[in-house]
């Protein structure tokens, strides 16, 4: 059993994400998910990225940061979009993590220290005709932090251009991809 850390999206905790979390536990794992938002949820990414305007990029990593105080070091940090902040940077600058799931973002390495971490696992899934994910140089950090640690990280792409695809409660939800998202985080999980 995997014990996870996992962070929402820009568009808050939505109940696509709530059930995401619901399938990881059915499998057998402990899932955390904190609320980012304190509440809020929003109905489309711009609005809910202008809230994090609103509240700052610091406020919201802050607010990741203290959803992990008091849980164990052995943690699996997950995230999806604005939430791969977080968890990515969790993963990098925490002691004891046992892996790291990025959904649909990555940001370059050197934004939370001098590389990836050796010995944490990283499964990067995202898709190949995403706007959010291709043009703003997520796939491009994707691919260099795999180069950077081989073996230990995997990058998935999907045919299609929906950047919450795995977000049952979304229209942009893609029930097969994100089916196999789900298989391949449970095998990643259960070897942690």
């Amino acid at each position: 059993m995997a014990e996870v850390l996992l962070f929402h999206h820009s568009l808050g905790l939505t109940p696509g994400i709530v059930a995401f979390a619901e399938t990881l536990r059915e499998a057998g794992h402990d899932v955390h998910l904190p609320d980012l938002y304190e509440g809020r949820t929003f109905p489309d990414i711009a609005s809910g990225m202008e809230y994090v305007g609103e509240v700052g990029f610091d406020t919201i990593l802050a607010r990741g940061a203290t959803a992990a105080d008091g849980l164990p070091e052995a943690l699996v940090f997950a995230g999806f979009s604005l939430g791969v902040l977080p968890a990515q940077m969790l993963a990098q600058t925490r002691e004891g993590a046992r892996g790291a799931l990025l959904f649909s973002s990555c940001v370059p390495t050197s934004e939370f220290g001098d590389g990836w971490p050796l010995g944490v696992p990283v499964q990067i899934h995202g898709m190949d005709a995403d706007p959010f994910f291709v043009d703003e140089g997520d796939l491009d950090a994707a691919r260099a932090l795999v180069d950077a640690a081989p073996g230990e990280a995997e990058l998935f792409l999907y045919p299609g251009d929906g950047h919450l695809f795995a977000d049952a409660s979304l229209p942009s939800y893609d029930e097969p991809t994100a089916r196999l998202l789900e298989e391949r985080v449970i095998r990643f999980l259960d070897g942690r």
